[in-house]
């Protein structure tokens, strides 16, 4: 299933969460999922609301427990143990992206980070409960609108800081935005992290049989609009298969390094994939095939990024089509490191750089941390059937 974002004003984790309840996500299972973490002193309710003529949701965290300060990763700890399973996975993937960004852009290690604003009560409940009505929805793919982005002043833990918030940019690299008149911040860091963590795609709805649409309104009251988001769950009717373009370019005079760092820039800019071939040119010259895969809005910029980083004659362009499997990502323990693992329909494997990663720490060889992960997914996948 498809859950298409109509950011009409902005979004937030709290106007998400309620478009998702509104789109039929049940509340208790959200209530269950969030209480699997631990977390103590709330209650989640939400309730009807009109604003502007338009009816909506609007979800509430009232909270006991006061505790605003908290480590990302206790926060991290806690949702890694919500259940079902690719809840905590979806979850842990967007406090760890938060926590990524806030470490950067302090100076501090993400562990270690104080989340400020965002180390409350409200974020592990938004987080976790944005996940687990998406599973619960059978939403595979997350596809958005362009992001409003507000103009101003806010005022954080640190004193007053322009709007959009630093972390909030950082958190949305790669997504399509749109500037807009209203003051104050319309895209949050929590809503940020959550769209960056499904891997959600900047692009027109592909054909889909539509469903129910659900309404989340905001707490702020806006003069001229509604403060709302929409959602809109949908059938894919293409069965995964989409069009993309391939960039293809002969190579004969550029180093492997260059080369390299073309691949880098290339997925960073938001290609699909990107790699190189050997080859052998006229005259029997050894060359390379730079191959970049990316979506059909993103060629002209990939093309231009080739062409500028090797210095080619020509670049080719073939329009194809890829069918991608459903995938998802969870976090699994290896005696005591976190690893990523990436599920398909037939396979799951380590992610490389965690592995290695975990790999350096435990002086463990980097395939048996891999193996190591695996087999816990694998435990993990036959506890959740039950099986």
């Amino acid at each position: 299933m498809i859950c298409w974002i109509n950011p009409f004003t902005g979004l937030a984790g709290d106007m998400l969460l309620a478009a998702l309840v509104d789109a039929g996500a049940p509340l208790d299972r959200i209530r269950e999922a969030v209480g699997s973490t631990g977390l103590t002193g709330w209650d989640l309710t939400a309730e009807r609301v009109t604003t502007h003529g338009l009816a909506a949701v609007r979800v509430r965290v009232e909270v006991t427990d006061t505790a605003a300060r908290r480590p990302a990763g206790l926060l991290m700890d806690m949702v890694s143990r919500a259940r079902p399973r690719p809840v905590a996975a979806l979850a842990t993937a967007a406090l760890t992206a938060i926590a990524a960004v806030e470490g950067r852009l302090h100076g501090v290690d993400p562990h270690e980070v104080h989340l400020h604003e965002l180390g409350g009560h409200d974020t592990v409940v938004d987080i976790v409960g944005i996940a687990a009505a998406l599973h619960h929805l059978g939403v595979t793919q997350v596809v958005c609108g362009p992001l409003p982005l507000g103009v101003g002043r806010t005022r954080s833990a640190h004193g007053i800081i322009p709007v959009p918030a630093p972390a909030t940019l950082e958190l949305l690299r790669g997504a399509a935005v749109t500037g807009t008149d209203v003051p104050g911040e319309t895209v949050t860091p929590t809503a940020a992290a959550v769209l960056s963590a499904v891997a959600a795609r900047y692009e027109p709805l592909p054909p889909a049989v539509l469903g129910r649409t659900g309404y989340g309104a905001g707490t702020r009251t806006l003069d001229d609009r509604p403060n709302v988001c929409a959602v809109t769950v949908a059938a894919d009717v293409r069965d995964g298969r989409e069009s993309v373009a391939l960039l293809e370019t002969n190579l004969d005079d550029v180093t492997g390094e260059v080369l390299a760092h073309v691949v880098q820039r290339a997925l960073d800019a938001g290609a699909l994939d990107a790699w190189v071939t050997p080859a052998v040119m006229k005259k029997g010259r050894p060359a390379h095939v730079l191959h970049c895969l990316c979506r059909p809005e993103l060629a002209g910029a990939v093309q231009e990024l080739m062409a500028a980083e090797t210095g080619t004659l020509g670049i080719r362009r073939s329009d194809v089509s890829r069918t991608a499997f459903p995938r998802r990502t969870e976090v699994v323990d290896v005696r005591g490191a976190a690893v990523r693992v990436k599920h398909g329909p037939y396979r799951a494997k380590a992610e490389h750089d965690d592995a290695a990663a975990a790999a350096a720490r435990l002086g463990l060889p980097l395939r048996e941390v891999a193996e190591l992960a695996e087999t816990a997914a694998a435990a993990a996948a036959r506890e959740e059937d039950g099986s």
